[in-house]
């Protein structure tokens, strides 16, 4: 494939965001608070304009040209984290054995996943805030990559695995066991 000499990528700034770009590190600012990134390692040129930010990169082939989309669309969900926020919505699913999941200081404990005795403990990370009720957990904060990651964990640590200890009753890890935390709806803040 021929290379582009010139592929670019505009992302939009809304009123009310301020964004620095000094070098390959970016700013933001806005109405919930500061995001800040660096994109040090990665062949793009991130300048900015009228209202508006450029991720830029010259003579691009196939992955300059995927990387300039990569690098706009981080640069565009750390805006909408500063304006709107991110809310990651979990359901608590259990046939059996009643699940329950509470916050309690820095850290979220899931009790009686499956009948277990042992209870998981989940850190929670800086800038994010969690709520637990009966049956959804809700994830929510500014940093979209923070969020997902601290909702994916929550999913992993009560995802069913074959080498586990067999349960009393011969469901775990076979199949129709449904037991579990799963994210079921992302939306924004506000």
């Amino acid at each position: 494939m021929a290379r582009q000499p010139y592929v670019y990528e505009e992302v939009e700034v809304p009123e009310g965001v301020k964004v620095d770009v000094s070098g390959s590190k970016v700013v933001v600012k806005g109405p919930l608070g500061t995001l800040e990134r660096d994109f040090g390692n990665i062949p793009v040129i991130i300048r900015p304009s009228d209202g508006s930010i450029i991720v830029e990169s010259y003579f691009a082939g196939r992955s300059e040209k995927a990387i300039v989309g990569t690098v706009a669309g981080h640069i565009r969900n750390m805006i909408l984290g500063v304006t709107r926020g991110w809310r990651y919505k979990l359901k608590i699913v259990f046939s059996h054995f009643p699940m329950n999941a509470k916050v309690q200081g820095n850290q979220l404990i899931i009790e009686n996943f499956m009948g277990r005795r042992s209870k998981i403990t989940l850190n929670i990370p800086k800038g994010v805030k969690v709520s637990a009720t009966k049956d959804d957990i809700i994830v929510e904060g500014i940093d979209k990559e923070v969020v997902s990651q601290f909702a994916a964990d929550i999913e992993l640590a009560t995802t069913l695995r074959g080498d586990e200890r067999i349960s009393p009753h011969g469901r775990e890890g076979g199949p129709g066991v449904l037991d579990g935390i799963y994210v079921y709806a992302v939306e924004h803040m506000k």
